[in-house]
Formats: C-alpha cells, sequence, structure tokens
C-alpha cells in the first residue's frame, strides 16, 4: 500500500483530502504544520507528500526542501489557494513533482499523485 502525507493548516481539507485517498486505498497520514510534516516524513517515509505552500510557522517551501533532504525520492506534490507563479517555479526547483490549486480537482489530483508513482517505481 502506498502511504500518503497530507500537509495543510486546515482541518477541513485533510479531512477531505484523507477520506478521498483513503477509498482509493492509499495509506493516508497527516499533518497540520511544516513542522509536523518533517517529523511525519522522518517517521513513515511516504511516497507522496501533499504539500500546502502558504502554512504559519514553516511554510511549505522550507518544508519542501527539508523532506527533500530527509530522501529525495519522497514525490512532493506543492497545493495553494493562491496561484503565485514565483513560489511555484521556487517549489519545482526545490525539487516538487508539480503543484495543484485550491479548490481542488479530485481526479487531477488523483491522476497526478498515480503518475508520479508509476514514475517513482518504473
Amino acid at each position: 500500500m502506498y502511504k500518503l502525507l497530507i500537509v495543510d493548516d486546515e482541518a477541513d481539507v485533510l479531512f477531505f483530502l484523507k477520506t478521498f485517498f483513503q477509498t482509493k486505498n492509499f495509506e493516508v497520514h497527516t499533518a497540520q504544520s511544516g513542522e509536523e510534516a518533517i517529523q511525519k516524513a522522518k517517521e513513515i517515509r511516504p511516497h507522496i507528500v501533499l504539500l500546502d505552500i502558504i502554512m504559519p510557522g514553516m511554510g511549505g517551501l522550507e518544508a519542501l526542501k527539508q523532506i527533500k533532504e530527509i530522501d529525495p525520492a519522497i514525490g512532493v506534490i506543492m497545493a495553494t489557494a493562491v496561484l503565485d507563479n514565483s513560489a511555484a517555479k521556487k517549489a519545482l526547483e526545490l525539487g516538487a513533482y508539480d503543484y495543484v490549486c485550491k479548490p481542488f480537482d479530485l481526479e487531477y489530483m488523483e491522476t497526478t499523485v498515480l503518475i508520479k508513482l508509476i514514475k517513482m517505481i518504473g
């Protein structure tokens, strides 16, 4: 079973995405901050991280950088409510696989996760 870590400071977003991906047979873990995401990445070694860019405390870009230091093979997909081309570009430079905008298109998000997994195991 593939492990997915969802990181967002909004509890309703975490619940929504966790419920969706559990129905797709993922082992889903959640974190509400960049700091918690780093700790969970160390503990569970997820295959994929869905990571919010804008969060209080440690933001998504710093969390991305540290997650990639833990394990460069972890696939990170950034999520944002505000399309900021400079932040998106920086995320890709730091090793993010892709980024998605809120509100989420679940079909697109699922496809993006599956394509990244295929590339990882291919």
